[in-house]
């Protein structure tokens, strides 16, 4: 946890964990990027903290932040696993067509 930050009790770290989960199923829109950030802020992770608790490379994570890469898949679902949310690809259903 950053140290900037005082320590939470578990029930609040709970919370705070629902709280950044909610928030990034009610934006799909964000890009990566956006949705790092926020899971980085709201969980209160220093760069590193994300990058070990996710697997995924400190130059990774911080390039993701700085808008100097997209990342890929299985870079999305490895820092998306620190909340316990998994990547999926669904397929859209179009309009209903008439006489259908």
């Amino acid at each position: 946890m950053d140290k900037r930050y005082k320590p939470l009790t578990l029930s609040q770290q709970m919370e705070l964990r629902q709280q950044v989960m909610n928030d990034l199923l009610t934006h799909p829109e964000w890009s990566l990027r956006e949705a790092v950030c926020h899971l980085k802020k709201g969980l209160r992770l220093t760069t590193a903290d994300l990058a070990k608790l996710s697997g995924v490379s400190f130059r990774t994570v911080q390039n993701i932040e700085r808008g100097a890469s997209l990342g890929s898949v299985q870079t999305m679902d490895r820092i998306l696993g620190v909340l316990g949310l998994r990547l999926t690809v669904a397929t859209v259903q179009g309009p209903e067509q008439p006489g259908t």
